[in-house]
C-alpha cells in the first residue's frame, strides 16, 4: 500500500469536501466505506478512522445495520413527533394553529427583515404557480415556516415544527386538496397570503395576526366542509340505495 492509500488525514479532508458539497441524498447518508475508500483511493482503515473523527464533531452520525448519514444523531424526538401527529386530527391541529401562528405573525411583523420579507413573496408566487397538490403543500409550508422562523423565537419555531409535521401524511395532503378544490379557494388564500405579508412589511403586528387569523379561519371552515361531507356520504349512499 502507497502513503496515500492509509492517509487518514487525507480522508477526513476529502470527507469534510463530500459534506460541504451537498451531493448527499435527502436523507444524508453517505456511501459505504468500501465505495468511500476506492473513490478517496484510501484504504478502508484511512475512511474508518476519519469517520470516527467526524462522528466525534457531530458532523455525522452512524445507525447500526443501515450505514452512516450527515449531521447529528437525531435524540428520539422525531419519533415521539410522529407520535404525537398519529395520535391527532385535523381540526385539533387546525386548533393549535389558529392559536400560534397569529403570534408568530406578530412577531414577525416587529422582528422580519427586508430580505426575509422578500422571501415570503417569492413563495406566495410558488404557492400560486404550483400546479399539483404536492408543490402547493410544499411551497404552503414553507412560507408559513418562513414567517415562524422570522418571528425569532427558538421555542415557538419548533412548536411550529411539530405542527407542520402534519404535512408529512398523505391524507393531509389528501384532504386539504380536497378543500381546496370544493371552495374554489385558491385566489382567496393567494390574498389571504399576501394580505399577511404586506401587514409584516408595514410592521403592523396585529394586522398581521388578524390577517393569519382570517387565512387560519378560512382554512378550518374548508376542512370542516369537507370531512362532514365524508361523514355524511355513507348515509346518503344508503338512503339512495
Amino acid at each position: 500500500m502507497d502513503e496515500a492509500a492509509g492517509n487518514s488525514n487525507l480522508a477526513l479532508d476529502r470527507l469534510r469536501t463530500l459534506l460541504r458539497s451537498g451531493r448527499l441524498d435527502a436523507d444524508g447518508k453517505l456511501p459505504t466505506e468500501r465505495a468511500l475508500s476506492q473513490t478517496f483511493g484510501v484504504s478502508r482503515r484511512a475512511v474508518r478512522r476519519a469517520l470516527e473523527v467526524l462522528e466525534a464533531e457531530g458532523l455525522i452520525w452512524r445507525r447500526q445495520g443501515s450505514g452512516t448519514f450527515a449531521g447529528r444523531r437525531p435524540d428520539g424526538w422525531s419519533e415521539h413527533v410522529d407520535s404525537i401527529v398519529a395520535g391527532t386530527d385535523l381540526m385539533e391541529v387546525m386548533e393549535v394553529r389558529l392559536r400560534v401562528e397569529p403570534q408568530l405573525a406578530q412577531l414577525a411583523a416587529m422582528r422580519a427583515k427586508s430580505v426575509d420579507i422578500e422571501r415570503m413573496y417569492e413563495l406566495i408566487k410558488k404557492i400560486y404557480e404550483s400546479t399539483d397538490a404536492d408543490g402547493r403543500e410544499l411551497w404552503d409550508g414553507a412560507l408559513h415556516r418562513q414567517i415562524a422562523q422570522c418571528a425569532g423565537n427558538q421555542l415557538f419555531l419548533a412548536i411550529f415544527d411539530v405542527i407542520n409535521r402534519v404535512r408529512q401524511d398523505e391524507a393531509w395532503q389528501v384532504i386539504r386538496e380536497r378543500a381546496r378544490s370544493a371552495s374554489k379557494t385558491r385566489t382567496v388564500t393567494y390574498d389571504q397570503h399576501t394580505a399577511i405579508v404586506e401587514a409584516i412589511a408595514a410592521r403592523d403586528p396585529a394586522k398581521a395576526g388578524e390577517a393569519m387569523r382570517q387565512h387560519l379561519l378560512t382554512l378550518q371552515e374548508s376542512l370542516i366542509r369537507i370531512t362532514s361531507l365524508d361523514h355524511h356520504e355513507p348515509k346518503i349512499k344508503k338512503e339512495l340505495a
